[in-house]
């Protein structure tokens, strides 16, 4: 007779049971939750409990309609103005950091260092910088002592103030992380590449744009991605900054901030239908950032194919 062998597959199922417990609790229900109550009549009237009671799309048409375009528009300039300075430093300093011909002396001190203010909550890195630009804040006070400024600046009460200050806190806090994303990305490429591009008379600002980029456009797709999601998502900088009203004029209120007030005040339908188009917006963006990082054709093989068969046509025309 021959013997049985132990069969351990089944303990597979076992160990993997918790992640889709908790997901199928904790992420699907309430997905499901979030698109049923967009189509929903849902809210609360004081202690009396409205709906739910289906609409159709009426929610998103209401939403939309009640500036919404505004509010992407807000959530896209405070994001690009922020990001763009923050991914083009994190390359040059990744870049440099990288280089072995510089030789950078207590470079770790410095990746620490460079890191740090992602490590500072968000609250209080918001109010650090809402006392710094208040009215009679140390900016405005050092500035009027220097004679630079006669008048306190209303930082708080310009809209191009406000929304570079905003920028400004997201970049310190977020460009120290993609630096060292970066560098760890530069530094897993082949260095023979490098010197074989040296040794063929390439110069320094070739060799960036014709070897590095291209080698960490992967992990550049991905940075590109989260910050964008993470841009959609900012809330906590811009809530505290302007006390939740996004002011001035409602011209630093994101889609986030708007999502939160209509959760205080408890109009499910609505931050329903504001979740889905936070969703198809999410993800209409990440597949154009993806299509652009990744080309469907990279060794032009698809382009050599086709002009393959394109001259086949033409020469089997010419024969007949």
């Amino acid at each position: 007779m021959k013997k049985k062998g132990i069969d351990y597959s089944k303990w597979g199922y076992f160990f993997i049971a918790p992640f889709f417990i908790c997901f199928f609790i904790f992420s699907c229900i309430p997905l499901i939750t979030t698109i049923n109550d967009s189509f929903n009549q849902h809210f609360y009237s004081g202690l009396k409990e409205i709906g739910p009671n289906f609409i159709g799309f009426s929610n998103y048409k209401e939403i939309w309609n009640a500036d919404l375009p505004k509010y992407i528009l807000n959530t896209f300039i405070l994001w690009i103005i922020g990001f763009v300075p923050q991914i083009v430093i994190a390359l040059i300093i990744a870049a440099w950091f990288s280089d072995g011909r510089f030789k950078i002396h207590g470079e770790q001190g410095f990746k620490v260092i460079i890191y740090l203010p992602n490590l500072i909550m968000a609250s209080a890195f918001s109010m650090l910088f809402f006392t710094l630009f208040s009215n009679a804040g140390p900016i405005n006070e050092i500035l009027m002592q220097t004679h630079l400024i006669k008048e306190p600046i209303l930082f708080f009460n310009s809209t191009k103030w406000t929304r570079a200050i905003i920028a400004y806190m997201n970049f310190l806090m977020w460009f120290g992380n993609s630096s060292i994303m970066l560098m760890s990305a530069i530094m897993g490429v082949n260095p023979d590449l490098f010197e074989a591009a040296e040794i063929d008379g390439c110069n320094h600002t070739q060799i960036f744009f014709k070897i590095t980029l291209p080698m960490i456009r992967p992990l550049l797709a991905y940075t590109l991605i989260t910050s964008l999601i993470g841009g959609l998502q900012m809330y906590d900088v811009p809530q505290i900054l302007t006390n939740g009203n996004g002011g001035p004029n409602r011209t630093t209120m994101t889609l986030i901030m708007l999502l939160n007030s209509h959760l205080q005040g408890k109009n499910y339908g609505m931050a329903g239908a504001l979740s889905v188009y936070l969703a198809i917006i999410s993800g209409i963006l990440c597949f154009i950032v993806y299509r652009m990082m990744n080309p469907s054709d990279p060794n032009g093989t698809k382009a050599e194919a086709k002009a393959r068969r394109k001259r086949e046509r033409m020469m089997g025309g010419d024969r007949r």
